[in-house]
């Protein structure tokens, strides 16, 4: 397992002042408060103990085993264990207290999909016969990745860290065997393309009682992620199901926990950003708990170590809130270099950045619920999420547009200025279509030019998410599919012919890229490599994963939108040169 970089460690770190250090450690209580209260899986000895000793290759693989016996046992034991040793077991001594306090076993069971058909009617408008079948092939994963979880969760809930859900689901693949909530969306729209109604509305029924349960969704399925959520695209999901059933009942037994969650980024993730004489009310990611991720305990504690520690708790922060993001880890999240490489000494914390996309979202949040509530008659309800809606974007145009670069860019509330550097993020108003629709080609046609001047265009394995090489997997060269999907989806959505055409250039070399890996491995990834098409990215905490649930969901989603794409070029070539 590779360790985050010590780059992002320092870059994070509030190491270069004491008056930074004074403003941090005052500032990093703020944010929702976990609560996950777990002395297992979340927080204290034994999870220091045993996740320090390195007995399993992955630190997550610890915290998603069960136990044996309740916790109050399991820690009772941990304590003798520490009393007969002086308080210094070794390894192999914490191993045999790990087998025999802790169960191997999957909690998790494969499961039917009700609804999963062979032939989905999408396959009927793909023109390529290559694509054709390669659609096809991906429809079976789908049977692959659905689990269900075994009842002894729900009966015993506390000797697990999975949390219980009644209905099956779809797992992103690989280490990710539990469902994640960002992953979710792309997955949903892709069960829907396939035809798959019954399976998504479980899926929402799982989130929705997330929500009901702690008020907002973790970043996934276990009680180790309740430290943090992930970008906020429950709303989205509903809007997705209810285009695809006009489900109306759904939408109306429904409305009131979509409200929950979207007061909860409103209340726990926002700030007061002034810019130019104005305040604005703008999302970023945050939170508040103690100590390091518990899925990456030995990671995150052995950098901390090279800091002071009175500033371990401000980094331990940021690297939840960094994870909250979906973006672990990026440098997007830390300060930049100076012309020479070096480390600037301008500091940035994660949540003093107001990142472009999740203000989007949440901008298109408002406008869904505006939506929403016209579809079932309220209209005080529409009238209020529609001042929102106003608002949010207000925020975007004035905050986040950078005329000079004539794109979005997230802003550094900490140095007041924007942050210059090329994220796929950085298109995502035209995504969310959070912009003012009467100047639609002027956005389209700036967009264009800045891919162009970042040199997107040069990309045949997809298109990097960033321009960065650091070794964190959220940089350059590695190529993410929610990525793709905000920049083709996006510059597709203006109805700008020229923005159109590179909409399409860009879904064709992805397919195409995905295709040779499928070809060459049999296999789907996570990420791919911009530079080697086909093949699976890499860099950060572990191997890249196969699978891969919001991978295939996205190349239905494009195989949807340009279903006259061919799988070669006029020359026969798989990738264009």
């Amino acid at each position: 397992m590779m360790m985050v970089s010590v780059i992002f460690i320092v870059s994070l770190a509030i190491v270069f002042s004491d008056a930074a250090s004074i403003r941090y450690s005052a500032d990093y209580s703020s944010g929702p408060k976990d609560v996950c209260d777990s002395l297992v899986y979340c927080e204290g000895p034994l999870l220091k103990t045993v996740q320090l000793a390195g007995i399993f290759n992955d630190s997550k693989s610890f915290v998603d085993l069960s136990q044996l016996y309740d916790p109050n046992v399991t820690v009772n034991n941990f304590d003798a264990l520490m009393k007969a040793t002086n308080n210094s077991p070794n390894r192999t001594e914490v191993a045999a207290f790990v087998a025999e306090n802790f169960a191997m076993e999957d909690e998790l069971d494969n499961s039917t999909l009700p609804d999963w058909k062979e032939n989905p009617d999408i396959l009927k408008s793909i023109q390529d016969s290559q694509f054709r079948e390669w659609a096809k092939r991906l429809n079976y994963i789908w049977k692959t990745l659905a689990r269900k979880i075994r009842d002894d969760v729900a009966i015993n809930p506390q000797q697990h860290s999975l949390i219980y859900v009644n209905n099956t689901f779809i797992v992103p693949g690989g280490r990710f065997k539990e469902f994640y909530y960002w992953d979710s969306y792309w997955i949903i729209e892709g069960l829907l393309l396939c035809d798959m109604p019954v399976t998504v509305k479980g899926m929402i029924e799982n989130f929705l009682s997330m929500v009901v349960r702690y008020g907002f969704i973790p970043n996934g399925g276990r009680v180790y992620y309740l430290s943090r959520s992930q970008p906020p695209l429950l709303i989205p999901m509903v809007a997705k199901y209810y285009d695809y059933t006009k489900d109306r009942e759904f939408l109306k037994q429904n409305i009131a926990i979509l409200e929950t969650e979207f007061e909860y980024w409103q209340n726990e993730k926002t700030v007061n950003v002034m810019k130019n004489g104005k305040t604005y009310r703008m999302a970023r990611y945050v939170t508040n708990s103690n100590g390091p991720r518990p899925e990456s305990y030995k990671e995150d504690y052995r950098l901390a170590q090279q800091l002071p520690e009175q500033e371990r708790g401000q980094l331990y922060n940021d690297l939840k809130a960094a994870a909250e993001s979906g973006w672990d880890f990026s440098y997007r999240w830390c300060i930049r270099t100076d012309r020479n490489g070096n480390l600037s000494l301008i500091n940035a914390s994660t949540s003093d950045i107001i990142p472009v996309d999740l203000n989007a979202i949440l901008q298109r949040n408002a406008r869904l619920l505006a939506r929403f509530h016209g579809i079932l008659g309220n209209p005080e309800k529409v009238w209020r999420y529609a001042k929102i809606a106003v608002d949010n974007q207000a925020a975007i145009d004035n905050v986040l547009w950078n005329e000079d670069e004539g794109i979005w860019l997230d802003y550094d509330t900490g140095n007041k200025r924007s942050r210059n550097s090329f994220y796929p993020s950085n298109l995502s108003p035209l995504y969310t279509m959070s912009y003012n629709r009467n100047k639609s080609t002027d956005y389209a046609l700036k967009a264009i030019s800045y891919l162009k001047r970042n040199q997107v265009d040069l990309y045949f394995g997809g298109t990097p998410a960033s321009v960065n090489y650091t070794g964190e997997q959220w940089d350059f060269p590695n190529a993410w599919p929610p990525l793709q999907s905000f920049l083709v989806q996006g510059l597709y959505r203006t109805g700008v012919k020229e923005a159109m055409n590179l909409a399409e250039t860009l879904a064709s070399r992805w397919l195409r890229s995905n295709y040779i890996g499928y070809d060459e491995y049999g296999k789907m990834f996570e990420k791919y490599n911009a530079i080697h098409p086909g093949e699976g990215g890499g860099g950060g905490e572990y191997n890249v994963q196969e699978g891969f649930g919001w991978t295939n969901g996205i190349v239905f989603e494009f195989l949807r939108l340009f279903p006259e794409v061919k799988s070669s070029d006029k020359y026969g070539n798989d990738i264009i040169r």
